[in-house]
């Protein structure tokens, strides 16, 4: 049976996110098929929810599978999904599904990151990017965030780094106001210290902001594309992101292709 202080948990949680997504009750009413009405005491902490409204009001919210689950146990109940550790037998053969498509980027970098920017994976190509970082920034587990603006990271070589630095700075900000997190928060006040505050204007750098990085083959020039993995139902697989970095001009897709033509097969 949920108790009085579950249901102000949820009753709290509910409003929090209600307010963060800037949704009257009564859209979220029409959204989650109830009325303002009912929502309105679920607020207020006179009624309890069942679990089938919880969900819907969850995904009405838009909430990602980890916040759905903190507000099913903010309401009493158990969580909807299951969140199992990246090294689990039961994901073996996605390990080895997400191991061909960072090969079949080949021969331009890509890596599986996290949500919080962690380096699960990537391929021989990425190495390019690492060259010249400091060990430390190397040591298990890496943040590519950390290791990208980092001074004694990929920063050093990067050509355009207020730029290309604000806007990955900008895109984790971004995503903590959308979900509120201290440990993106803690991150984001970390890269701060990092770079010269600058005013973006995309209007300088036409359709996407390019790493432009020096290597000691030549500049390369790259754009990043990112994947989800949207139609999954485990927590820790609906986090990780495939960033795949692809030549932004001839010259940079020549380069990487007679770079990996000299790179062993691994």
């Amino acid at each position: 049976m949920t108790t009085a202080p579950a249901l102000s948990a949820f009753s709290s949680e509910l409003r929090r996110w209600r307010t963060l997504r800037r949704v009257s009750q009564l859209e979220l009413a029409i959204r989650a098929n109830t009325t303002q009405r009912y929502l309105s005491y679920l607020e207020q902490g006179r009624s309890r929810p069942g679990r089938e409204l919880v969900v819907r009001l969850a995904e009405s919210l838009d909430l990602s599978l980890r916040e759905r689950n903190a507000l099913l146990l903010a309401a009493g109940y158990t969580p909807a999904f299951t969140e199992l550790a990246l090294d689990a037998p039961e994901l073996a053969p996605l390990r080895e599904a997400l191991r061909i498509v960072l090969d079949g980027h080949l021969p331009y970098p890509a890596l599986i990151v996290d949500g919080y920017g962690t380096l699960i994976e990537h391929n021989a190509a990425f190495d390019i990017i690492l060259e010249g970082c400091a060990p430390e920034l190397l040591v298990p587990p890496v943040n590519v965030h950390r290791l990208a603006l980092h001074p004694d990271g990929v920063a050093k070589r990067v050509m355009n780094l207020p730029e290309w630095g604000g806007h990955i700075l900008e895109a984790i900000r971004s995503r903590a106001r959308i979900s509120p997190d201290p440990g993106l928060d803690a991150l984001i006040a970390e890269l701060e210290t990092y770079l010269q505050p600058t005013e973006l204007d995309a209007g300088l750098h036409g359709f996407a902001i390019p790493l432009r990085l020096h290597t000691d083959d030549g500049e390369l020039c790259l754009i990043t594309t990112l994947t989800a993995f949207a139609s999954s139902t485990d927590v820790s697989l609906s986090e990780l992101r495939l960033k795949a970095l692809l030549p932004a001009d001839t010259a940079t897709a020549d380069l990487l292709r007679r770079r990996d033509q000299r790179v062993p097969a691994r």
